[in-house]
């Protein structure tokens, strides 16, 4: 199951405390006690794997490693470990909830400025909490009138927010449609390795699927496949939150064409097509911007008239369209071409 959202506590290190301390050598009184470390940052890190959000869902907060405190003859406490989670690229981070303010020394700007972020890459660190500075031992606060000064600082308090970690997955190509009008199928056909699930009967997709495609001709070494995204079935309503397609629509948004799936059996595919169009524009009209494509499915299901019919109704919504059948290896080749155009 994809987790595609959550929610968890990041807390930073605290710095170590300074030492209070003095020589041991016979008449001298000199402080000697030594800076306490700095504690560890906590950052995102981006990596591929869409399902790295699965290990949150049990382990709700997260810390870094406290700094050490300092030691005799002014030696440094150790800086507190640093924490990285791994996150899937096309994670945003939003802060939810301040639990612990910045550390004096650096400004609220500099802390409140950090969210929202976004990770884009692979191997990307970002900063989520800083590290408190470790507290200056005894040592550093001799002069000239305290030749032997009997305090020192503590360590100051490492940042701590609640944040909300939400996949939105970067796809070039994003499957759309109702349920069951066999856009997993399609996904299938054209990325073997996808491996989405299918049967006949609405909401089998419960998660969004991804699969590569590789170009014709493409040098696998070198090249990158286009990804193709199978979103959830949307239903009319779901702009508003209704069925499965309301969670999964901000999954569409990152995708750079669409491909619109209506099946040829579908008692009014005209309103089927008109009513997600509707939903994807209550969510977010911008998404109608987006380079489109329409595909009359399983035309396997029904006559070549129907079909026919079924097509010329379409066209005056839609004229790039085209008639497929998972059965058909002609008109899979037809999509076949389609993307090694779109995508050169």
């Amino acid at each position: 199951m994809l987790i595609d959202e959550v929610e968890i506590i990041a807390r930073a290190g605290d710095g170590g405390a300074g030492l209070v301390a003095f020589s041991k050598q016979m008449k001298m009184h000199a402080p000697t006690g030594g800076d306490g470390g700095a504690g560890g940052d906590l950052y995102v890190e981006g990596v591929s794997d869409l399902n790295v959000l699965n290990q949150y869902r049990n382990q709700k907060e997260f810390s870094a490693e406290k700094g050490k405190p300092g030691g005799q003859n002014r030696r440094h406490g150790a800086d507190g470990e640093d924490v990285v989670l791994k996150v899937p690229v096309g994670t945003i981070v939003y802060k939810l909830e301040t639990i612990l303010d910045a550390p004096e020394e650096f400004t609220r700007k500099q802390a409140e400025g950090r969210f929202p972020f976004e990770v884009t890459e692979v191997d990307q660190r970002i900063l989520v909490a800083r590290g408190g500075k470790g507290g200056k031992g005894n040592a550093e606060f001799r002069s000239s009138r305290k030749t032997s000064p009997e305090y020192a600082q503590k360590g100051l308090a490492g940042e701590a927010f609640k944040v909300r970690l939400e996949l939105r997955l970067i796809a070039d190509i994003g499957l759309i449609g109702l349920p069951n009008v066999g856009k997993s199928s399609l996904l299938n056909e054209l990325t073997p390795k996808a491996a989405a699930k299918v049967a006949n009967y609405e909401f089998t997709t419960l998660e969004p699927n991804l699969g590569a495609y590789w170009v014709t001709g493409a040098d696998w070494e070198r090249d990158k496949p286009v990804i193709l995204a199978d979103i959830p079935g949307l239903i009319e309503g779901a702009a508003e939150g209704k069925g499965l397609g309301h969670k999964f629509l901000r999954h569409i948004e990152r995708t750079k064409v669409l491909f619109h799936c209506v099946a040829a059996d579908s008692a009014d595919p005209v309103a089927d097509y008109k009513a997600i169009r509707a939903e994807l524009t209550k969510y977010n009209p911008e998404l109608m911007k987006k380079e489109e494509y329409l595909f009359v499915t399983r035309t396997d299901t029904v006559s070549p008239e129907s079909v026919a019919k079924t097509v010329k109704a379409m066209m005056k919504l839609n004229k790039r369209i085209t008639a497929i059948s998972i059965y058909d290896d002609e008109s899979l080749d037809s999509v076949r071409s389609l993307l090694d155009e779109i995508t050169e």
